[in-house]
């Protein structure tokens, strides 16, 4: 922790030497003729920076012909992404002119002079700092310019893929999960468990580590989604080997007012709805958004088990029908204060609730197998329950742009808290002959907690000429979690609760960082080379014993590596390496035991560690003409102490027998190896495809436990998005994915035993049937500039999007299937108004080459 606050001096004291203007020579000896340097910003009435504007720097000389003066072009640049423009080695001595010019936008001219008529014994300042330079808006130039919708739904690079979510109207008034069921490279099972190259990514939203979930994310809040397959050293070092998901959150950037509102419902009722609404005028940016999401969903399913060293052998069939109502509320409120064309101060908050109350009913069948023939027992198992959540976040960001085009300095503080509450009732009757109810058994649990999350990083970014750049930063994350699980059995006419199946628990969990990135490049090569320090410790309590659990891990070294050469006719070539970890989290290490499913028995292990990942990968990008790009990546991950869930024999606390739990443990080691290919097409312009396709090779070490290692499997996965711009506004979206018979992926839950109502499988014990699905979605819009939209989507419409999973070991085997909301329609219907300064159409898009979509 010293060494983090040395550091951060360090950056502070970098950050003020760097921050001063540009001097004079003072009373230095005059310098040669060339020594010139003129900078400043473009920026538009509203101080808002405009890039790719043309700078053209004028030279007035005398014609040596006519012996008039003329005007000859001295220097030409293009100004950065955020207005920057910088001309070096000038003429001292010669009187200059800068012509500033871009579509949309005034042409302007402004004289340049070092010095005219200097006073005596004083030496003028070398040093040009033009300030802002405003461009006024053009409206008879725009009123002939065409806005047509230009951003690609999907942009592949070397690093990472970006999907735009706009342009995915299968996801319209759903959540975070279904905009990832269409987003390449990702897998999302239907429980809404997501994976990236068969693991589980770290999710950041807005570039910072968060503890909502994705079904807790509107889809209509989301801007696009950033997939990071090998993050380099900048980025948080946890997560594992699967790369990270960076969901990036809708920001107003549009002056004047501008909104929409949407409003939809699906085939059992449940209704979304919500708004968005901005405002940005002179120093102020305003933005609120709000979302309702309802959910009635209905999952069926079978267990099949067979208990092998059982005496006698028992056979346990299982038939589940669950069903869930209820719904959340998101809410996020910001505001940008523009204290200067360079520095910005910003304050969001967020807010939400949500309540679910699932219901379950299981029809047991066990067999047990005697030597003289099989006998059955029935039962029947009711459960019904309520879960909520409340939470509510801040995050308080400050940016200052410095002069030197791309240096700048960021300080983030980031809180996020929650508490949640939960309690179920159980009610299994037991059946004797002629199925007449014999017994009936009643249990329920009563369960909570709340937790604090503080996150606070410092970015520095220093170019050194135009070719290579630092970059340097400190962060730490503060995590506190208090969790309280009570269990209840009834008997002797009162619940009575059980001691040995209790969990008072609380923790604390520490991460702190420092990291530092070089990069540059030499002609068509580029390199970045990065190093990342972590520490972190741990601290649990059983406050009801008061047992404690602690772990200390020392400062562990991240570091990465990137190497890129372009090639001829617009291909790159791009090699890889970084080093991660996965610390275990709260749930994987409470010691509590859950019950209450005596085929889900989940208990979590105090004495896992963190997982190490060293990963490598070779990418290949290709861009052809009309918008078409190809991306091939091969990839090695290996990893040390895999955390993965294990299945074994333990001791029931409550009846004492020896029952399977599902816990965690440190496999001895990992690997995953494969190539991904992926492609984004226009085929016309009315038809665009994007095709990904995954073939990799996976296998868990479990050696260093009693049982033997499953073998490596070989497997693959497709995704396949086609878009179809019709007559009449009217757009179809056609997905589906094919996921082959793969090993299950580890770490895919943060709760017990896979959620609830769920079951719990062993990522080295077993593997996941082949399974595909589709989805289809239409939509019309209308009214002027289309500001109105309905749309329609069907999800798995031939309810093939099934949960088949196989497990086994020296205890058992079995098999498991489960199907969910399959062919579930939706309709949506949304609004935009608004009205925004012209200055929104720009000619160019910074990041695409094409024009500014608007319904505004």
């Amino acid at each position: 922790m010293k060494n983090i606050v040395v550091l951060f001096v360090m950056l502070m004291a970098s950050v003020a030497v760097n921050a001063q203007a540009p001097g004079g020579f003072g009373n230095a000896r005059m310098p040669q003729a060339n020594v010139g340097h003129v900078y400043g910003k473009i920026v538009d009435a509203n101080n808002k920076p405009i890039a790719e504007v043309s700078v053209l720097l004028m030279q007035t000389k005398i014609d040596t012909a006519t012996k008039k003066r003329k005007e000859i072009l001295l220097k030409a640049l293009v100004t950065t992404n955020n207005g920057n423009f910088d001309f070096e080695q000038l003429p001292i001595r010669e009187k200059l002119q800068l012509k500033i010019s871009n579509t949309g936008y005034k042409a302007t001219d402004l004289d340049v002079s070092f010095f005219a008529k200097p006073q005596p014994g004083t030496i003028p300042s070398f040093d040009k700092d033009l300030g802002n330079i405003i461009l006024a808006t053009d409206a008879k130039q725009l009123q002939g310019v065409t806005i047509i919708a230009s951003t690609p739904s999907i942009k592949l690079n070397a690093d990472k893929k970006v999907f735009n979510v706009e342009k995915n109207i299968m996801s319209t008034g759903g959540t975070g999960v279904d905009v990832m069921r269409n987003v390449p490279s990702v897998n999302v099972d239907i429980d809404g468990n997501v994976t990236l190259r068969n693991a589980a990514p770290q999710l950041l939203v807005d570039g910072r580590p968060t503890t909502l979930t994705l079904d807790q994310i509107p889809a209509d809040a989301i801007e696009s989604v950033e997939v990071i397959t090998n993050p380099s050293a900048k980025y948080d070092a946890s997560g594992g080997g699967a790369g990270i998901l960076n969901i990036v959150l809708k920001k107003n950037k549009k002056k004047g007012y501008n909104g929409n509102l949407r409003a939809g419902i699906d085939k059992r009722g449940a209704m979304n709805g919500g708004g968005d609404f901005s405002f940005r005028q002179d120093k102020f940016n305003f933005s609120a958004s709000a979302s309702i999401n309802q959910n009635k969903g209905i999952t069926t399913g079978t267990t099949n088990r067979l208990n092998i060293q059982d005496v006698p052998q028992t056979s346990i069939f299982q038939n589940n029908y669950s069903k869930s109502s209820g719904g959340f509320a998101f809410g996020k409120v910001g505001i940008d204060y523009f204290m200067t064309v360079r520095s910005t101060l910003s304050l969001t908050g967020i807010r939400m609730h949500g309540q679910f109350d699932p219901n379950e009913n299981i029809d047991i069948t066990t067999d047990s197998l005697f030597n003289n023939g099989k006998q059955s027992f029935l039962s029947d198992r009711t459960t019904t329950g309520t879960r909520s959540f409340d939470g509510k976040g801040l995050v308080l960001g400050f940016k200052h742009l410095f002069i030197q085009p791309g240096e700048e300095f960021t300080i983030d503080a980031n809180y996020f808290g929650g508490k949640n509450d939960n309690n179920s009732l159980y009610t299994t009757q037991y059946y004797g002959s002629g199925n007449i109810i014999d017994s009936t058994g009643l249990q329920k649990t009563i369960g909570g907690g709340n937790s604090n999350n503080y996150t606070f990083q410092s970015d520095y970014v220093k170019p050194f000429g135009k070719l290579t750049k630092l970059e340097t930063g400190i962060r730490a994350a503060i995590r506190n979690r208090d969790n309280v699980n009570d269990n209840y059995i009834y008997q002797n006419g009162a619940y009575t609760l059980v001691p040995s199946a209790i969990s008072h628990y609380s923790n604390t969990d520490n991460v702190y960082a420092a990291y530092v990135t070089v990069s540059s490049s030499i002609k068509n090569f580029s390199y970045n080379l990065g190093l990342r320090a972590e520490s972190s410790n741990y601290t649990g309590t059983l406050t009801q014993t008061g047992e404690k659990f602690k772990n200390n891990y020392p400062v562990s070294l991240f570091p990465s590596a990137f190497f890129s050469q372009k090639l001829n006719n617009k291909q790159e070539l791009q090699f890889s390496y970084s080093r991660r970890i996965n610390r275990p989290n709260f749930f994987q290490l409470i010691p509590f035991i859950d019950y209450t499913d005596k085929l889900n028995i989940t208990k979590g292990n105090p004495d896992l560690v963190p997982e190490f990942t060293q990963s490598f990968e070779l990418s290949y990008v290709k861009t052809f003409t009309g918008n078409n790009t190809f991306l091939a990546s091969v990839y090695y991950k290996h990893t040390n102490n895999l955390i993965t869930r294990y299945i074994s024999q333990q001791q029931d606390p409550v009846s004492g027998n020896n029952e399977l739990i599902n816990t965690y443990i440190n496999a001895n080691s990992s690997y995953t190896t494969g190539v991904e290919l992926t492609a984004q097409n226009t085929l016309n312009k009315w038809w665009d495809i994007s095709t990904n396709i995954n073939t990799y090779n996976s296998r868990v070490n479990t050696d260093n436990i009693s049982s033997g290692s499953q073998p490596a499997l070989w497997s693959w996965f497709g995704k396949f998005n086609s878009n179809f711009k019709l007559p009449s506004n009217f757009t179809i979206q056609f997905t589906t994915t094919y996921q082959s018979k793969t090993n299950l992926p580890v770490n895919t839950n943060s709760g017990m035993g896979g959620g609830p109502m769920q079951q719990s499988q062993s990522a080295s014990q077993g593997y996941i049937k082949p399974s595909w699905g589709m989805d289809l979605a239409v939509k019309k819009t209308f009214l002027k500039n289309n500001a109105a939209a309905v749309s329609v989507s069907i999800s798995d419409i031939f309810k093939t999007r099934v949960s088949e999973q196989y497990s086994s070991s020296d205890y058992f085997t079995q098999d498991y299937y489960r199907l969910r909301d399959p062919q579930m329609i939706r309709l949506n219907v949304s609004y935009r108004f608004g009205k925004v300064d012209a200055s929104i159409f720009k000619r160019k898009n910074n990041n695409t080459g094409g024009a500014v979509e608007t319904g505004l």
